[in-house]
């Protein structure tokens, strides 16, 4: 990305969070381009302190000690599907995003399924190898949570990794033996909600196959984690998950008590919360903790979800001639000239590909190629633009998008609609193979490597 277009990628996003928190902006402490210097190397320092020890994933958005959890991988390789069971906790922890209060019907990406039929069809429907259940507190309802791990189990089969969320205060025995008689596969701990107990964590360990405590990290705990962390694996703790904490409208009145240095991006997040993440990881390398630590950013979250979730939507509606983005966008090209030069490339493009199941004409002068054949084309006449649209699932149309109709259990209908996000860009030179074009293409077309710039 050119300096221009990242100074005015930065500009946008400082003013897009400023006006979310118009009413309280002068009350926080936003990151100042002075400090950039000193918390980049720190950070640095960190990273570079871990060694051969550190592992990358997921276009280096995601360091981790040792091996990520089952449902992790599934993740960050998208083919999970989280639900949402219900929208209600009986905690009230400081850093929660949403109210959590009221039940509500489990949902996934805007989508609502009242019966498990309807949501076990729609996983088999997307191909996803992983459910999680996460709420909300799953617990609150548990009866139907265990309805819906039985019925995914049981149409999905043993391949599906189930694995469900839990701040593990109401947790009993009986529950355990319940939802591993059920087939969850991983449990995950917030015992940051409960002054980090291990008391119903342990309940789990033995009975369901893989233990795991997920919590953000909070900076004022960082010292009560790290002489825990050894504890933990002791009671047979198989992964720790650290997540970085974000500003919401919900949370900022809570967090804006706290001594925080708040950073821009496409969310609001914290810098300490990230530096607090990193220090463990280093500390699990320098004392030798033999459980594996895995930090997982925002910026992870934001690009490795969504573009899983592009790609998976896309594979029903995209046509022979497109093809998809690494940030899950597909892509459509159109080349243009006149009729002899036209001529000449449908040539070269039967040569290629006689039966033209990756291109096709689109009135006088245009045809649309998949982008996998360009470099078999002379260019330097023609005229090529891009176009990306995104793949979205809806439970209902808009009738302005082409579309398509996908039947569930109970008569139940989601739809996945074409919506345009960038149109025609042109293409020029070399540009043309390369698919490149850095002032309009680069959000549609990469994944930004690393964790989010400082500013």
């Amino acid at each position: 990305m050119t300096d221009i277009r990242q100074n005015e990628r930065r500009g946008r996003l400082v003013s897009q969070n400023l006006a979310e928190y118009e009413g309280i902006r002068d009350q926080l402490s936003w990151f100042r381009d002075s400090m950039a210097e000193e918390y980049e190397t720190k950070r640095n320092d960190l990273l570079n302190g871990l060694g051969e020890h550190l592992n990358w994933s997921f276009s280096r958005t995601k360091p981790h000690t040792g091996e990520l959890s089952p449902g992790c991988t599934l993740c960050g390789n998208g083919a999970w599907s989280c639900l949402f069971i219900n929208g209600k906790c009986n905690c009230r922890c400081f850093y929660c995003p949403t109210p959590q209060d009221d039940v509500s019907v489990p949902t996934t990406h805007r989508l609502t399924f009242e019966k498990a039929e309807e949501y076990s069809d729609y996983t088999r429907e997307f191909g996803f190898n992983g459910v999680s259940i996460s709420g909300g507190e799953p617990l609150l309802t548990f009866d139907k949570t265990r309805r819906f791990i039985e019925t995914v189990r049981a149409k999905n089969g043993d391949g599906t990794h189930i694995w469900m969320y839990t701040n593990g205060t109401l947790l009993t025995k009986d529950h355990v033996l319940k939802l591993k008689d059920a087939g969850l596969n991983e449990i995950r701990f917030d015992i940051s909600a409960w002054d980090y107990s291990l008391t119903k964590l342990r309940l789990a360990v033995g009975h369901i196959p893989v233990v795991t405590v997920e919590i953000p990290a909070i900076p004022e705990d960082r010292d009560t984690l790290a002489a825990l962390i050894p504890i933990m694996h002791d009671e047979g703790v198989n992964h720790l998950n650290l997540h970085q904490l974000r500003l919401t409208p919900h949370n900022s009145r809570s967090l804006m008590k706290r001594n925080y240095t708040y950073l821009h991006g496409e969310r609001v997040t914290v810098l300490e919360s990230e530096l607090t993440a990193l220090s463990l990881l280093n500390q699990a390398v320098t004392e030798r903790w033999k459980l594996p630590v895995n930090y997982c950013a925002f910026v992870y979250k934001n690009q490795h979800q969504k573009a899983a979730s592009r790609k998976r939507n896309a594979a029903f509606i995209m046509k022979p001639h497109e093809s998809l983005t690494a940030s899950g966008f597909i892509r459509t090209v159109t080349v243009s000239g006149d009729s002899g030069t036209m001529e000449i490339i449908m040539a070269a493009l039967t040569a290629h590909d006689p039966g033209k199941t990756a291109w096709q004409t689109s009135g006088p002068g245009n045809l649309l190629v998949h982008s996998d054949l360009l470099k078999h084309l002379a260019l330097s006449r023609c005229t090529a633009s891009v176009t990306y649209s995104e793949a979205v699932v809806t439970p209902g149309l808009s009738y302005h998008n082409p579309f398509r109709e996908i039947r569930l259990a109970h008569g139940k209908k989601i739809y996945v609609e074409r919506q345009v996000r960038k149109r025609g860009v042109i293409l020029t030179g070399d540009d043309i193979l390369n698919l490149k074009n850095d002032d309009a293409c680069s959000d549609y077309e990469k994944i930004r490597e690393g964790l989010t710039d400082y500013f």
